[in-house]
């Protein structure tokens, strides 16, 4: 069929080539009908420059129209295509009809162009205007719908009125008010007036208000916020705010600073302007305010859809505060940015009645969404069956759990409950985030379902690291998973004193990535020093990493050490919130200072309603044969106290820090009971434990000094043979000897497994996977001498690696010029044609997570086009050995496992298609490592990780 005149239909032709090939391509990852005509063809379609050889060739076939060389150079998007195959007839023709026609998912996604939040709703505006956005339901369950444009006038309208006060770029406005459409106004109207929006946490009950407005008086003084926008029955205790906030202008109400009418222009904002700024709950006495840009937040939704698969096609009902991050930036804003609908309970409706929540997900047939943990078990153990009788949750595809720890109990019950109401394990979706990374962090595969490491509690506790059990053992730890780094983000785990930690190895989670903040906290130079740790975020939380993904075990400052041994309490005060006559979620286990034994004491605070002295008795008994089971001692002190004694944050996390200052400061009576010689018998095994942790480092430091060593003493002489040896054997001969004597000087474990499929009469080629700088020392030294490596063009700008390199008749490839990448691969079919046998790393690159990233094609259809077999190679351990930004190797087992080789079924494009996938396929089966793919991080190229 000829290409027509049709604009609408050009696009939609267009639109189904690029994407059909992208699938074919990336076959594992979500279906790229989200994209459009506006996006990256290399980093959101992932058609790297043999991608685009084939796409070209598909135009040619399909639409009969046949494009040159400047097509594949300077092509960013289908929109350029478009333009070069339709001369004049551009998509900017496009009637809001015609543009009304694309596909569903193409309309609703915004262009990657939009900057701002802001921009977003303008763009949402113009094309949808009477589309639904937000479903809000109140306490009676009556609903009322907003609009785009309906949320427009009425920020605006907001905007003026501020604007007519004078409020400008930059000022601080406050907004306190629950979930309904006056927060949407009055958050949207801060942003167009150009002001900055500080979310607050509204008081529970109007009882509360005198007392609240207290509380909250440091975060507005902190943030210098002008006006607080809040309901009308908190105005006449302005002058309460106004004592303790001098910048503090009024205290008024949406409906009294909304101006209706013509509105002025709003402000120009930068994608750097601040767009909010986000206090960490319970942050009273310190408070702590992120600040978070334009770039910042749209760069997190942006991941977050990536990795989700999340459409506008899905439904999203929260009930999690505005003034959360989870609930105002996953929810709200991710539904303005994707163009979900998005359903709104009060979060006082689902504590009220915890059924609404799952019969609001039945009604609307939501697919998505997300609560804390202590949500599903609310829902899992309180709710009687006759409250769920007809209930279906068979549509609930994506039930994020994060916010708080994560517990495998918690996750069992929920499933086990709700299984027979449609309710699939698969859907249930461990996350996690923080304000300083703009809500979202790590997510795992979707449609996976948890990952639960089952670890020995005594070696994690007193070495740190993570040993796998199994997970009937008594012995053990679950610890769910919280998934991979979002795309374009990196998460590592270091020791206290910076040193990056290997995997299975636990120390603190720290995270670098364009969602992160790059201000810290507002007005609290203090807390922003303890943030920054050069690019790199402390996210105070300890956990480890395996197989790529992030395991948490543990806020930093909650960890109680004591005889040496490292105790998260979070585990402890779920067991202990089980005893019978404990109120459920009423207990906190934190330190107390021991200056006897030079470790600390455990304190488990527990809330009971219980008074009879032997029901007290056996409390404290049961709590003590806990603490024995699960931390290998008794709790030095068990307190048992009145309900609401434990303190809380808003959010409704224990507050540790702040019941042990009332602990130790007397206000919470205690009975101390540790005799003398129990301290000496701390203090003793303390010092152990820190004496073992010195001599293990000092030998892992020994030996990396050696290996260096070892290099450098071998690598100049191995480099001046291979320039000065005449013939291209015996060069590589050379390179293979002292690859082989680097290995056994430096006392490397190396295992090999497969040599039997090496065949020396017939070319090889050879594809394995990318981990470190040390792949191509130990392919080098295992490998016959008679292969060639491909490597980066960008080496020949380096004369000390180009000159043994060219010597040794390695090939170079340009990775980012289209037309010349074309050009190398044919050479490379050449060489091969010729008898050569080549080795590729088909990633192109390597990066510090775990995980295997898209292969690019030039070895597949270097071996289908010449018939020569492909030879599947694992690398194991080199990443951990040396990963990307580390100088100083570990000694670990290395594994190089060669595969049966592989032949392709035909010559054309799908056949090589067929071959990276079945190398791909057996690469992943022996790597245990993530596929980059499934989890949907093809949508950025290798380049954004670095």
């Amino acid at each position: 069929m000829p290409f027509n005149t049709d604009s609408q239909s050009n696009a939609e032709r267009l639109l189904g080539i690029v994407r059909s090939l992208a699938h074919e391509l990336r076959p594992h990852a979500p279906a790229p009908k989200h994209l459009g005509l506006d996006h990256s063809l290399e980093r959101d379609f992932g058609l790297d420059s043999l991608g685009r050889v084939e796409l070209l060739s598909r135009i040619e076939r399909e639409l009969g129209i046949k494009l040159g060389e400047k097509a594949l150079i300077d092509a960013e998007t289908p929109r350029d295509l478009l333009k070069q195959i339709a001369g004049t007839i551009t998509t900017e023709t496009l009637t809001p009809a015609e543009t009304a026609k694309l596909t569903e998912t193409q309309v609703f996604h915004p262009p990657e162009t939009a900057s701002t939040l802001i921009e977003i709703l303008d763009w949402r505006v113009a094309r949808h205007p009477e589309q639904i956005h937000i479903t809000l339901y109140d306490e009676e369950e009556h609903t009322e719908d907003i609009t785009y444009r309906m949320l427009q006038d009425e920020a605006k309208a907001l905007a003026a009125g501020l604007q007519q006060l004078g409020l400008g770029p930059g000022e601080k406005i406050a907004i306190m008010l629950p979930t309904g459409r006056g927060f949407f106004a009055a958050f949207y109207g801060v942003l167009y007036a150009g002001c900055v929006p500080v979310p607050l946490y509204p008081p529970g009950r109007p009882s509360q208000i005198e007392d609240h407005m207290r509380r909250i008086a440091g975060i507005i003084a902190n943030a210098q916020a002008s006006i607080l926008i809040t309901v009308e029955q908190a105005k006449p205790l302005g002058h309460l705010l106004r004592a303790q906030c001098e910048l503090l202008r009024m205290v008024t109400t949406v409906a009294d600073l909304s101006i209706r009418g013509a509105y002025p222009p709003s402000p120009k904002l930068e994608p750097q302007s601040i767009a909010l700024l986000q206090y960490t709950s319970g942050s009273t006495g310190n408070p702590k305010g992120v600040v978070l840009t334009h770039a910042n937040l749209l760069a997190n939704l942006r991941a977050m859809t990536v990795v989700s698969g999340i459409t506008a096609a899905d439904t999203f009902v929260s009930w999690l505060p505005l003034y959360h991050d989870m609930g105002l930036i996953a929810a709200c804003m991710g539904s303005l940015y994707v163009g979900f609908r998005l359903v709104l309970l009060s979060p006082l409706s689902f504590l009220a009645r915890p059924a609404c929540w799952l019969w609001t997900i039945n009604r609307h047939c939501a697919t998505v969404s997300a609560a804390p943990n202590f949500a599903f078990e609310l829902c899992a153990n309180k709710l009687d069956d006759r409250e769920l009788n007809g209930l279906d949750l068979s549509c609930w595809r994506l039930a994020y759990n994060g916010a708080e720890p994560i517990s495998m109990n918690t996750i069992d019950h929920f499933v086990a409950r709700f299984a027979r109401y449609g309710f699939s394990r698969t859907a249930m979706t461990p996350v996690y985030g923080l304000a300083e990374s703009s809500v979202g962090l790590a997510f795992p595969p979707v449609e996976r379902g948890p990952l639960v490491d089952h670890v020995d509690r005594a070696a994690l506790t007193r070495s740190g690291i993570a040993h796998c059990v199994q997970a009937d053992d008594r012995s053990a730890l679950h610890i769910v998973s919280c998934g991979l780094p979002l795309p374009g983000h990196q998460i590592r785990i270091i020791d206290t004193e910076g040193q990056v930690l290997p995997e299975r190895t636990q120390g603190r989670v720290q995270f670098c990535g364009p969602s992160a903040t790059s201000s810290g906290y507002f007005r609290n130079p203090e807390a922003t020093a303890h943030l920054f740790d050069g690019q790199w975020l402390n996210s105070g939380d300890m956990g480890y990493i395996a197989a790529g993904e992030l395991y948490l075990t543990g806020r930093e400052k909650d960890i109680i050490i004591r005889g040496g041994h490292n105790i998260y309490p979070q585990e402890l005060e779920e067991a202990v919130s089980k005893v019978r006559g404990i109120h459920k979620g009423g207990v906190a286990v934190f330190p107390a200072s021991n200056t006897y034994a030079g470790t600390e004491r455990l304190v488990i605070l527990a809330e009971t309603r219980e008074s009879n002295a032997r029901e007290r008795e056996r409390i404290v008994a049961e709590i003590n044969n806990l603490a024995v089971d699960l931390v290998g001692a008794p709790a030095d002190d068990i307190v048992l106290v009145p309900p609401r004694t434990v303190l809380k944050t808003s959010s409704g996390k224990v507050r540790r820090t702040a019941c042990r200052e009332l602990y130790e400061q007397g206000s919470i009576s205690s009975t101390l009971r540790p005799p003398w010689w129990q301290m000496i018998r701390l203090g003793g095994a303390a010092a152990r434990a820190r004496a073992m942790r010195l001599l293990r480092r000092g030998a892992e430091w020994i030996w990396g000094v050696w290996a260096w060593a070892v290099f450098v003493a071998i690598v100049p002489f191995a480099w001046l043979l291979i320039v000065l040896a005449p013939g291209l054997t015996l060069r590589r001969f050379i390179a293979r000897a002292s690859a082989r004597l680097a290995v056994a000087l430096t006392g490397l474990r190396l295992r090999v497994e497969g040599l039997l499929h090496l065949d020396n009469k017939v070319p090889m080629i050879v594809v394995a996977n990318h981990a470190s700088y040390l792949d191509a020392l130990l392919l080098t030294a295992v490998l016959p001498a008679r292969f060639a490596y491909v490597a980066k063009q960008e080496l020949l700008r380096n004369p000390a690696a180009t000159i043994p390199l060219r010597r040794l008749g390695s090939a170079f490839v340009e990775r980012f010029d289209d037309a010349r990448g074309v050009e190398d691969v044919r050479k490379l079919e050449e060489r091969a044609r010729a008898g050569e046998s080549i080795i590729f790393f088909p990633e192109g690159t390597f990066r510090r997570e775990a995980g295997l990233m898209p292969f690019r094609l030039g070895a597949f259809l270097t071996a289908a086009h010449t018939g020569i077999p492909v030879l599947p190679v694992t690398l194991i351990g080199t990443r951990t050995m040396l990963c990307a930004g580390q100088w100083l190797p570990r000694l670990c087992e290395l594994k190089v496992l060669i595969g049966a080789p592989l032949h392709a079924s035909g010559n054309d494009w799908q056949a090589a298609l067929r071959l990276q996938e079945a190398a791909r396929r057996q690469i992943l089966a022996e790597l245990n490592e993530p596929d980059i793919i499934t989890a949907s991080r093809s949508k950025l190229s290798s380049e954004n990780f670095h």
